[in-house]
Order: structure tokens, then sequence, then C-alpha cells
């Protein structure tokens, strides 16, 4: 399996380029090569998901939301009560 990643042009003028950096461009990857839903890539990111998703909306990603993302954000949402 081979995984490219594409690092926003903004990290390559930082320094400080941290774990949580990098584990958010590797989620954001596997996202974008459909190797992860979109809430296993978010909890890879460390992220809440609409963190998540606002991060790839900002870098113009389109989010593919599956029956699999759907049925988890209804879980999570009965987890809390919520539903």
């Amino acid at each position: 399996m081979q995984i490219t990643l594409n690092l926003p042009d903004s990290l390559s003028q930082t320094d400080t380029f941290n774990q949580s950096d990098w584990l958010r461009e590797i989620a954001i990857a596997l996202f974008q090569q459909e190797r992860v839903s979109l809430s296993r890539a978010s909890k890879i990111a460390g992220m809440e998901a609409m963190d998540f998703q606002k991060l790839l909306s900002d870098r113009g990603i389109c989010v593919h939301y599956d029956v699999e993302d759907f049925e988890q954000d209804v879980q999570h949402l009965r987890d809390r009560g919520w539903l």
C-alpha cells in the first residue's frame, strides 16, 4: 500500500510541526484516499468530527459521508442520550 501526503505550503514555513500536526495530515490523506471513514479520520486527527469536517472544507476536500458514518453519528447521539 502506498499513501501520498500532500502537506499544505504553510507547514513548510514553520519549524513547529509536532505530532498532532502529523496525525492530522495523515488522517486527511487516509480520508482523501478513502482508506478510513470520516469518523475514523477525525479520531486519528484527535479532533471532533465537526471540526475535522471544517478543516476538510477549508482545504476544499469533499466530504464523502456514507451510511457507516451516518450510523456512527446516530450511535454517538444515542450514547449521549440525545436520541
